[in-house]
C-alpha cells in the first residue's frame, strides 16, 4: 500500500510519457530525464499523452510500487506545466487534489510550515 504523508517528496513529470513503460522504463525516465533517483523513496507521478491516466512510481526499500489510475471518462483537467523545468515538486495535499482531477493551485490549504510563537 502506498501511503501519502506530508513529509514525502513528490515529483510530477511535466511532460507525458509512454505508458507502455513498466517499472523499469519509468525508473529510467526518472534517472535520465527527471534527474531524480528512483531508489530515494520519493513518489514520481507521470501522465499519458491523452491526459486520461496517471502512474505513480515509488520505492519502499524492498521493491518498487507502481499505481495506475485511468479515468473512465474525461481527462485530468489540470496538469502542472513549465517552459524550463522537466519536473515539479508537489505537497501531499496537492497530489491528492491532482489525483481527483482538481487544480491544486486553487486549493485553500494551510501553509506547509509556520513559526509557532512561544507562550508569554
Amino acid at each position: 500500500m502506498i501511503q501519502i504523508t506530508p513529509q514525502m517528496r513528490i515529483l510530477v513529470a511535466l511532460k507525458a510519457v509512454d505508458f507502455r513503460n513498466g517499472i523499469d522504463g519509468l525508473a529510467r525516465v526518472c534517472k535520465q530525464v527527471l534527474r531524480a533517483d528512483p531508489f530515494s523513496g520519493c513518489l514520481v507521478v507521470f501522465r499519458n499523452r491523452r491526459g486520461t491516466a496517471i502512474k505513480v512510481l515509488t520505492y519502499d526499500g524492498q521493491g518498487f510500487w507502481l499505481a495506475h489510475k485511468r479515468l473512465s471518462s474525461g481527462r485530468f483537467r489540470f496538469w502542472p506545466s513549465s517552459e524550463t523545468e522537466v519536473c515539479k515538486a508537489l505537497e501531499a495535499y496537492e497530489l491528492q487534489m491532482l489525483l481527483v482531477g482538481a487544480n491544486p493551485q486553487t486549493a485553500n490549504a494551510a501553509p506547509a510550515w509556520r513559526r509557532v510563537s512561544p507562550a508569554p
